[in-house]
């Protein structure tokens, strides 16, 4: 744990401000739900709550079924991070964060399909040389609770019908599961 040396007070009502800073850095936003922590020696810990983290071997199991259908690696990550993978090294991409237009495709509730292999620039995680053929958020109870993504592969530079359709079931499943 590192200390940042910054201190606040708890209010009247029992509310203490998270400074904007740490909220930026840790890409926590208005509404985010936040898990708490204790331990015996008196901290008070605050992490970030991810239902796709919770279900995590379950989205690893729909990633795999994913990636034995289409043919093509299989990202599927929480509101922040990678959390499974199938057909892609789980080492180069576990706790990867989510990219910049990731992250407004989730926020605009879209949808991505890649026009055609030539003009694809949709790097769905950070740090990535992967290309996504297709995206979707996962949307739950009205809230977005991640998104999933294919990547492209030498031979896959585009989403076919049965892809698009495979990616819509997949982002609907996680979301009923994660109700």
């Amino acid at each position: 744990m590192k200390a940042t040396g910054i201190v606040r007070r708890i209010d009247d009502l029992g509310r203490v401000v998270i400074p904007k800073e740490i909220r930026r850095t840790m890409r926590i936003r208005e509404g985010d739900p936040l898990e708490i922590y204790t331990n015996s020696e008196g901290e008070v810990i605050f992490r970030k709550y991810s239902v796709i983290g919770e279900m995590s071997e379950n989205a690893g199991n729909v990633a795999d079924v994913m990636y034995k259908i289409a043919g093509c690696p299989v990202l599927i990550f929480d509101k922040d991070h990678v959390a499974a993978t199938a057909g892609v090294p789980k080492r180069e991409y576990s706790e990867r964060r989510v990219s910049r237009q990731l992250e407004e495709l989730m926020e605009s509730r879209g949808q991505y399909y890649c026009p055609d292999g030539r003009s694809n620039n949709f790097y769905p995680a950070e740090g990535v040389e992967r290309t996504a053929i297709a995206a979707l958020p996962i949307i739950t109870a009205g809230d977005i609770s991640g998104a999933v993504a294919f990547l492209s592969t030498e031979k896959v530079t585009e989403a076919s019908d049965m892809q698009r359709s495979l990616i819509n079931a997949a982002a609907q499943f996680l979301s009923k599961q994660a109700e």
